[in-house]
């Protein structure tokens, strides 16, 4: 039985050491109860983690992470109604399911323990068979959960490589559960907001919009918030869920500068910095001795660049090298006036 102290590593090593890589929380002051509970999980190859009050299911739950928490209902200090509250106000804990433990079967009280974000609740004394079964289909859902949010945030990071930052704001409450480190970073130097809090103009811009885009499947214009030269732009992707709290929906930024687009060319078409920057301003019809200017170099190195440029895209012509350079700044920032 694992102890209340235990190390991050020491956790890690114990997910992964039975047959089964579930994590369960065990939640209770009475001493008989957990080892019954751990005896039984332990046996079909669950790997158990024990609390014995609020305070320390709390610290166990933010160390460890389980894949799902039996909690007493009823305890001293901190009871497992709020132990379930703030593991629900918490973003990296509010996932887990919550199963309750109780001994009171009265009406108000279960329904105490689902306002407080229980999924499902089992009464005393325990028959470890129901525990198990019950256990089983909230962990099923559990896994589906998990394996989409890692590949939507793997998808995610990628958009992030390519200057696309995301967000998801759940709607009507009108909060920011989910965005990039990009997205992070560039909310906080065009908005001057963190998360939870949405940006008043992306909310606006949403209240305004999504009826169109649920009701009449229409795209709405996306939303560019300037600061001098450079803009971002949002775009509303899609709706990723749905819930008794409301839909949450996927919104894709994207900065709109010169330095944006030298930098997007650069990466996605393999061009040095100094390559994409002379492409860059061959596509807005400069000639090689304005570039040079514009650079700090001369004709003959803009040219050179280039001649660099037309082995890389393949071509042979300045027209031709525009033409490809032109496509991509379209796939890439379709908003961006050439």
């Amino acid at each position: 039985m694992s102890g209340p102290n235990d190390p991050p590593m020491l956790v890690d090593t114990l997910r992964g050491s039975g047959g089964n890589s579930d994590l369960v929380l065990i939640v209770d002051d009475v001493p008989d109860n957990l080892a019954v509970l751990h005896d039984a999980l332990d046996e079909s190859g669950y790997t158990v983690l024990v609390a014995t009050s609020g305070e320390q299911a709390l610290q166990r739950a933010a160390q460890a992470r389980p894949d799902i928490v039996l909690l007493d209902a009823m305890m001293p200090g901190i009871d497992g109604f709020e132990v379930a509250r703030r593991l629900k106000a918490d973003a990296a804990t509010a996932h887990i399911p919550i199963v309750f433990m109780t001994g009171l079967t009265e009406t108000e009280h279960l329904v105490a323990a689902l306002e407080a974000g229980g999924v499902d609740y089992v009464t005393k004394p325990i028959k470890p068979k129901e525990v198990l079964a019950r256990m089983n289909v909230h962990l099923q859902g559990a896994r589906r959960a998990r394996q989409e949010a890692q590949q939507a945030g793997q998808a995610r990071n990628a958009l992030d490589a390519f200057g696309y930052a995301s967000i998801t704001v759940r709607m009507p409450e009108g909060k920011l559960i989910w965005q990039t480190a990009l997205a992070r970073e560039m909310l906080l130097r065009y908005c001057g907001t963190s998360a939870p809090v949405t940006p008043p103009a992306v909310l606006e811009w949403l209240r305004r919009h999504l009826p169109d885009a649920q009701q009449r499947q229409i795209e709405p214009p996306a939303l560019a918030i300037a600061q001098g030269a450079s803009s971002l732009s949002l775009r509303l992707h899609q709706q990723t869920g749905h819930d008794d709290e409301g839909d949450d929906w996927l919104i894709i930024m994207r900065e709109v500068s010169d330095t944006a687009v030298i930098e997007a060319m650069s990466l996605s078409l393999k061009l040095t910095a100094r390559e994409a920057e002379v492409l860059y301003w061959v596509v807005k019809g400069k000639t090689n001795k304005d570039i040079g200017e514009i650079l700090g170099s001369s004709p003959a190195t803009a040219k050179k660049h280039l001649e660099r440029v037309y082995v890389k895209l393949g071509v042979e012509t300045r027209t031709a090298a525009a033409g490809v350079a032109m496509k991509r700044i379209r796939e890439l920032q379709p908003q961006f006036e050439i």
